[in-house]
């Protein structure tokens, strides 16, 4: 158990430190080379002592493993501590060809900076540094002199290009994580502002109520006065209780509605006014036709105007985003739920109409009955939007 553990934790070690493995097997690699070099006469490998050779190809590349401390003064004390070296013995830091390989990583690290004037100076000192060390050799060419360092500048402009793409795909990321972030934020504005709008026509609906009550109560208590002598005071408490009701609810409705909305004198609209609300649809050019299936029943008035919301949204969507050239409403009576159907030949609809409202509207106007909702794209085109409001619940 403690060996597959311990296995388990390679790999996340392996992943963050893979560059600093791959650095100390190109140092010891060099080692071997100037060792296996000194053997061999005329190999061309260092004529210094081991005692240095070593050393120096290990303190050459110790820099590299303090990069993520020091990004820019890491991979720049590389290339000083190559010119110095070279100084004392050129052969060190040019006969290895592992530690070419060490030094396109840091010109590579210099290039992959985020900061672009450290990276520009970085580019200098790698193209200069390289220069530099090639100078040291006795009787170099001018090809060396200029494609040795081009070659150090590849590996600036592959880290220079690779850190563009890193600063791109994070900017990227940033973005959608904005964008999503502003979502959530205008889907929890648009479900309040819904709920707010639900809560005032349910107050609507539940004032007028309480007014048919309280004026049913007084008209009974003055009709009847005489025969409900004893229940005179406790009729009068119902009704002085139904009109303070009242008084409260049109404040808490005032507070409610948003400054500037006026306040809805019409009656509240029901599945009865659909033929207005087709026409008004027809108008802005989208032909609905409406089937219902069932008898229809007299619905609770707020569970009506529910239904009658819906199907304006759905409409609405319908005609602003999904580009439709028909829609058909279907209105289904079963004995214990009322199914509402939306179904139109466009290219589909988004989740909001830009006002708060839309599908994220529709779906708190079902929650509220316990209902069901589904809407998606149509197996033939178009799209579908399916409601199913329970009337059960809302009869009792």
């Amino acid at each position: 158990m403690e060996y597959v553990q311990r296995v388990s934790r390679i790999g996340p070690l392996t992943r963050s430190h893979w560059f600093d493995v791959l650095i100390a097997a190109v140092a010891i690699a060099a080692m071997v080379e100037v060792v296996v070099g000194q053997d061999r006469p005329g190999s061309g490998a260092p004529t210094t002592t081991l005692w240095f050779c070593l050393p120096a190809i290990a303190v050459l590349v110790s820099p590299t493993f303090v990069r993520r401390r020091f990004p820019f003064a890491a991979p720049t004390a590389y290339w000083l501590l190559a010119l110095a070296i070279s100084f004392v013995d050129w052969r060190v830091t040019t006969f290895p060809i592992s530690l070419f390989l060490a030094g396109m990583s840091a010109s590579f690290l210099l290039g992959n900076l985020r900061n672009s004037l450290q990276a520009g100076i970085g580019l200098g000192v790698s193209v200069g540094g390289s220069a530099l060390v090639v100078s040291t050799i006795p009787g170099h060419s001018t090809p060396q002199m200029i494609f040795i360092p081009l070659q150090f500048a590849i590996s600036w402009v592959a880290g220079f290009a690779l850190r563009e793409r890193s600063e791109q795909a994070e900017a990227a990321e940033m973005r959608a994580a904005i964008a999503e972030r502003e979502r959530d934020a205008a889907a929890r504005i648009a479900v309040a502002e819904e709920r707010a709008r639900i809560a005032r026509e349910l107050h609507d609906i539940v004032a007028h109520a309480v007014s048919v009550m309280v004026l049913q109560v007084g008209a009974v208590r003055h009709r009847h006065a005489k025969e409900l002598a004893d229940d005179g005071d406790t009729l009068r408490s119902v009704e002085l209780a139904g009109r303070t009701a009242l008084t409260e609810m049109r404040r808490l409705l005032a507070a409610m509605r948003e400054d500037g909305e006026d306040v809805e004198l019409g009656p509240q609209p029901g599945l009865d006014t659909l033929d207005a609300l087709v026409q008004h649809v027809e108008h802005a050019g989208l032909p609905v036709s409406i089937r219902v299936d069932g008898k229809p029943a007299p619905l609770p008035r707020a569970l009506e105007l529910s239904a009658y919301r819906i199907v304006q949204e759905g409409l609405t969507n319908a005609l602003k985003h999904a580009h439709a050239r028909s829609a058909e409403v279907t209105l289904r009576y079963e004995p214990d739920e009322l199914t509402i159907r939306i179904e139109d030949d466009g290219i589909g609809t988004s989740s909001t109409d830009g006002l708060g409202h839309g599908l994220v509207g529709i779906r708190e106007r079902v929650k509220i009955y316990g209902g069901r909702m589904s809407a998606g794209s149509a197996n033939g085109g178009g799209f579908v939007l399916e409601t199913r409001l329970p009337l059960t619940e809302a009869i009792t």
